[in-house]
Parts: C-alpha cells; sequence; structure tokens
C-alpha cells in the first residue's frame, strides 16, 4: 500500500539508537543498587497493546478523566491559541489527539499535526487513520526520542505542543525541569503547551490503578523482561518476578517494582553481563508522579512558562495545564 501523500514522515534518531540506549540503560540499571530499569522499555507491540488494554480498565482512571476534560475544553484551548501546527509529544495511537484536532479545525486555524514517537510503524498507522478522517491534513510525523530530541519544526506559528496522558509523572523532578525548559527553549510568542498530569489523591485509588485486580498491569510490567530477553539475549525467568505498587508518600509518586521470587542468576549475552537477584529484591521499573495543582505551576512557571487555563475533571482525579511562554 502506497503511503498518502500528505502524509510525511522524518527520523532524527540515527541508525541503531534505541538498541544502543537499550544496551546503556540495561547496563546501568541492573548494575545499580538498587537496581532499575527505564519505563520506556516496556512499549514493544505487546505492551502497547497491553497498555491500551489498561486504559480500559475500571481501576485506571487516567485516561478517562483527561478524556473527560479535553471532551469539555478543547474548544476553549483552540480558541485561546487558534495553533496553525499541533504537536504531540509521545503521540502513541493519537486517540485523545482528535479532540484537540476536532477543536482546532473547528475554529479554521489548523494546517498540520506533527505526531513525534519512536515508534515509525505507530506513527504511519496513526497517520495514515487520521488521514481517513481529516481529508486535506497534513501529517508530518517525526520519529525521534524527546529525551534526546523534541521533534517540534520551524516554521510559522502559532503551534500547541501536547504533552498528555500525565507521562511527565515518568520523569523526576530533574529530568522534568530540564524537560520543560527544552520544550519552552523552542517556542515563541504566541505559541502553546497543553500538558496533562495525574493528581494527587487517597492512596488506595492510586495503588489499585496500578495493580488491577484482572492482573493486565502486572503483565504489562513484567514484559520489561520479554524485551530484554528478546533484544540483549538474556535468560530472565518472567514467572518468578512479581509485580509490585507502591506509594511513595515522601516523592509523591507510585513506584512499580519487579520483585524476585527467590535467589535468581541471570545472564544478559549481549552484554556479557551476570545479574544477581536474592529472594525478595526489588527492581524499580517506573515512577508515576502525582502532583497538587501549585506544585506543577510552579515548575512550569520555573521553565518559563505562564499557566493560563487549569481544568479537572469532574471528581478532581486529573488536571490539565495551559501554558504559555513569557
Amino acid at each position: 500500500m502506497t503511503r498518502p501523500t500528505s502524509l510525511t514522515v522524518r527520523g532524527h534518531l540515527p541508525d541503531g539508537y534505541l538498541a544502543d540506549a537499550l544496551r546503556r540503560d540495561a547496563a546501568l540499571g541492573l548494575t545499580a543498587h538498587p537496581k532499575w530499569l527505564p519505563p520506556k522499555w516496556f512499549y514493544d507491540a505487546r505492551g502497547s497493546r497491553l497498555f491500551e488494554d489498561i486504559t480500559r480498565l475500571p481501576e485506571y482512571y487516567p485516561t478517562r478523566a483527561e478524556r473527560e476534560i479535553l471532551e469539555r475544553h478543547a474548544v476553549d484551548i483552540a480558541a485561546t491559541l487558534s495553533a496553525h501546527t499541533l504537536v504531540e509529544l509521545g503521540s502513541g495511537s493519537s486517540e485523545k489527539t482528535r479532540l484537540l484536532l476536532d477543536a482546532l479545525r473547528g475554529i479554521g486555524s489548523l494546517e498540520r499535526y506533527v505526531p513525534v514517537d519512536v515508534s515509525e510503524p505507530a506513527l504511519v498507522e496513526a497517520g495514515e487513520a487520521l488521514l481517513r478522517d481529516y481529508p486535506g491534513l497534513a501529517v508530518e510525523a517525526v520519529v525521534s526520542d524527546f529525551d534526546a530530541h523534541l521533534g517540534i519544526p520551524d516554521g510559522p506559528g502559532p503551534t500547541l505542543v501536547a504533552f498528555l496522558g500525565g507521562t511527565l509523572g515518568n520523569l523526576t523532578p530533574d529530568q522534568r525541569a530540564v524537560f520543560l525548559a527544552s520544550v519552552r527553549s523552542q517556542l515563541r510568542a504566541g505559541d502553546g503547551l497543553v500538558l496533562g498530569a495525574d493528581l494527587v489523591k487517597d492512596p488506595g485509588v492510586l495503588v489499585r490503578a496500578y495493580d488491577d485486580a484482572a492482573g493486565v498491569t502486572a503483565d504489562f510490567n513484567r514484559n520489561v523482561l520479554r524485551v530484554l530477553n528478546r533484544e540483549l539475549d538474556a535468560d530472565f525467568n518472567v514467572d518468578r518476578f512479581d509485580h509490585v505498587a507502591v506509594w511513595d508518600s515522601q516523592n509523591a509518586w507510585i513506584e512499580m517494582r519487579l520483585r524476585s521470587h527467590g535467589d535468581q542468576t541471570v545472564k544478559l549475552r549481549d552484554l556479557d553481563l551476570v545479574v544477581e537477584f536474592a529472594d525478595g529484591e526489588e527492581m524499580r521499573t517506573e515512577i508515576s508522579a502525582k502532583f497538587r495543582a501549585s506544585g506543577l505551576a510552579a515548575e512550569i512557571e520555573r521553565a518559563g512558562f505562564a499557566v493560563t487555563r487549569w481544568w479537572t475533571d469532574s471528581e478532581n482525579r486529573f488536571g490539565v495545564a495551559l501554558a504559555t511562554p513569557v
């Protein structure tokens, strides 16, 4: 099948970038004390499908709550900026983004959509689906890792950058500061940032969202071990690691961990690395920070933005900020 002429794909990752990054992260994380792995490695094809399943679970409220906010306020966002370009960082399937696309097209300002993701097949699939539903829309997909290259294009504004899904919470405070400053450095007067963030709430609600009764999140968490087995010729016994989700009140974040069931020795042949796990030893695989409105606003403002609008869902579980450069 030929690709529609209004879909372009630009790459900003050098050959072998993801393979090298996985090797580097695995070598650093598995030799650290305590051990850790970054959450980006959950998302091979299987992991992405599992995450889509998670978003439909009754315990996992963030996706529904953020969608409620966008359904109610996408028109307000569009009217505030009248953006010609919508950039989405970590776009995935671009499903919620359609609410912003509809609103921007409704006021007649939208000219192009720029989804940014590490997976070219996912970008092409989502882009072609959008072109079927939004004739005339220019989709300029960017294959990039926003840790290394944001992918925000040059060109006439206004530009609206969307960073949704609470993904900001996967970064530590220092990483968030670097990320927000990097976004700010590429925006100009009249541009904007729309940012989704999960909010601090009852720890029981938070833990259940990351430890569902059906065990889907547990399978998702263990998927990182399958990725290492396949990509680094490792021999993790996936079934001997238990999923753990805990609330860290000091840091205000959920931690997902994998706990070794028994003493284990794991070989990663591509790294020439042998890793020992003690019985009960836990390895962190994700943080998911939760925010208070005032604290999040302070972080955004320190990066050189002003928070112009703030919305929450009807149960005050999730927030969306609209920020503009100052």
